[in-house]
């Protein structure tokens, strides 16, 4: 089983980003030439878009063998249970009963995510915390990988 996802920032963000850069452009087309307004807001406005972009191109994919997560990867062998958390369960996770050891993918647009362990005992992260739209499809996809080992 193959799994893939990119954890793109929601459409909220670009709404309220381009309403900021409008609000931008207003407060400097008063003061400056328009040319120079229109300059400076299409250059906040390109900044933004690079920002959500970067921000929002982390991927999750479960492909050969290969479970990665952002620009971590980690073999099957390695791979101990994955669980699908809740978003209580992930808010916990990720606060007061996190370890500082753990390998974090976290995105605060998305409340749920898959705790899975690190059974490599050469390893000293104990587990992966990884943000997810969709949990129950990435821990079966961990599974199937971790069962194919």
């Amino acid at each position: 089983m193959e799994y893939q996802e990119r954890l793109g920032v929601p459409l909220r963000w670009w709404v309220q980003g381009t309403m900021l850069i409008a609000s931008l452009w207003l407060a400097v087309v008063v003061a400056l030439p328009a040319a120079v307004a229109w300059g400076v807001s299409g250059a906040a406005l390109a900044l933004m878009a690079l920002g959500l972009l970067s921000y929002g191109s982390a991927r999750l994919s479960v492909h050969d063998g290969v479970f990665r997560a952002g620009r971590a990867r980690i073999e099957a062998e390695h791979l101990g249970v994955a669980t699908a958390l809740d978003p209580e369960e992930t808010r916990r996770t990720a606060g007061r009963e996190a370890d500082a050891r753990a390998y974090l993918l976290l995105r605060p647009y998305l409340k749920r995510a898959v705790r899975v362990q690190i059974a490599d005992p050469r390893d000293p992260t104990p587990y992966w915390l990884v943000s997810t739209r969709h949990p129950e499809e990435l821990a079966r996809a961990l599974h199937a990988l971790a069962a194919a080992e």
